[in-house]
């Protein structure tokens, strides 16, 4: 009987990835599996992911790995093992199983489908994008024209997708109306959008894919990679304020009259929609689902999840009541919230709030942590409101973005923005940034 304990691998990027589990470290051996996975052979890094999804007790994927190990080159095995990976979140590892049942089996639609999602997770569209073309003169319209439409979207690629959308008619099944009404909107959007559109267009892209206005852009990093995002950043009253003022531009470009601040039950977005209620001149209130005319302040979504009536409060954000506004401060671009926000005032991977505990340098130039703020919320409202609104100058390679250039972006997609529901996104679109976690 095959033993993979008997077996060690042979090529160095394998062996080190092994060597990681040796010292029960698994993320880093999954890590290093990233570099370059499609190139390393399959039935090493079948060995060490049999043995990280033991060690994670993933039995599905330790099996099915065990068995690709044993069996390199059998198609069940590359299938049943690609299939396992997708769906324990390693879609990464997924993808060179998957292409090689593929070559060997070129008319299997389905196994074409399971790429093609193993690729969308990966955030690798333009690869599923050319996969679905190549099966245009065999694939139904739906879901494969329609994957076809969203990737290319993805992707950046708007020719193909307004030329493949126009061929795609109305689908039998009902289940497929609501996304085909989302992917509609999206091509609406980007017909408004009067920037560029091109791949580095965080604020254009950011829109046609969620219908997210983007208050600021990081200014540091833009031309190293980070294209306007941030990776880590330790938050600042002047930044939340320039978000605020940013906000304050959006309902007058749409035709909106707000009557309140509706505050979430989470300490961070109670204290930015105090906050937002002076800059706004608006009362606050507590949200309420259904209230008409209001702008839920949203420190970083993902807090919510941290209070017991969090996740209730994200299902009944879903949908939009009229005239609201929904406006998240901070908003995680590698762990996106259950619901999309209206506006967003910057995009990061790790944030920790002005008022949070927070790394500092003393004096003596020694790394500490200070601890949060446990002032009254009110009391740090009140400085965010009188802080100075001063955009960080950065190292002066992110473009200008001065206020007017923002408001002629609201004002251009005022008839497209606030329409339909907030649905999650699920990749972080055309414009690509470094991931440091």
């Amino acid at each position: 009987m095959f033993s993979r304990r008997n077996r060690r691998p042979e090529t160095p990027d394998v062996l080190k990835a092994w060597e990681l589990l040796d010292s029960d470290d698994v993320p880093g051996a999954l890590r290093q599996l990233r570099s370059d996975t499609d190139s390393l052979p399959l039935g090493e890094v079948a060995l060490v992911v049999a043995r990280a999804a033991e060690a994670a007790g993933f039995d599905d994927l330790r099996q099915a790995a065990s068995e690709l190990a044993a069996r390199p080159d059998l198609a069940r095995a590359q299938y049943a093992y690609g299939y396992a990976c997708v769906e324990r979140g390693v879609a990464y590892l997924a993808v060179p199983a998957l292409r090689e049942v593929l070559r060997a089996n070129p008319d299997a639609l389905g196994v074409m489908r399971e790429l093609v999602s193993a690729y969308e997770r990966e955030g690798r569209h333009a690869d599923a994008a050319e996969l679905l073309g190549r099966y245009e003169d065999r694939f139904v319209p739906w879901p494969d024209r329609y994957l076809l439409v969203y990737n290319a979207l993805m992707a950046g690629d708007l020719p193909l997708a307004r030329r493949q959308h126009a061929l795609l008619g109305d689908p039998e099944d009902p289940q497929w109306l609501p996304p085909r009404r989302r992917q509609t909107r999206m091509l609406e959007r980007a017909a408004a959008v009067t920037t560029p559109l091109d791949l580095a267009d965080l604020r254009g892209w950011q829109y046609v894919i969620g219908g997210t206005i983007l208050g600021t852009l990081s200014s540091y990093g833009f031309e190293a990679g980070m294209t306007g995002r941030f990776a880590f950043l330790q938050d600042t009253p002047e930044q939340c304020l320039r978000g605020l003022l940013r906000l304050r531009t959006l309902p007058a470009a749409a035709g909106l009259r707000p009557r309140s601040v509706s505050l979430l039950p989470d300490r961070d977005s109670r204290v930015l929609g105090l906050a937002a209620a002076r800059v706004l001149g608006l009362p606050a209130q507590p949200f309420a689902p259904g209230r008409e005319d209001t702008v839920v302040v949203a420190y970083d979504l993902n807090g919510l999840l941290d209070t017991a009536e969090g996740p209730e409060v994200l299902q009944q954000l879903h949908e939009r009541a009229p005239g609201q506004v929904l406006h998240e401060h901070a908003s995680c671009w590698t762990d996106a919230p259950a619901v999309t926000a209206d506006s967003v005032t910057l995009l990061h991977q790790s944030v920790v709030a002005p008022w949070g505990e927070r790394m500092a340098v003393g004096e003596d130039g020694t790394p500490r942590r200070e601890p949060a703020d446990e002032r009254p919320e009110e009391r740090i409202a009140e400085e965010i409101a009188a802080a100075e609104a001063v955009a960080d100058e950065g190292d002066g390679g992110t473009p200008a973005d001065p206020d007017e250039a923002f408001a002629g972006f609201a004002t251009a997609v005022r008839d497209t923005w606030l329409r339909g529901e907030r649905t999650a996104l699920r990749s972080s679109g055309p414009v690509q940034s470094g991931r440091f976690l």
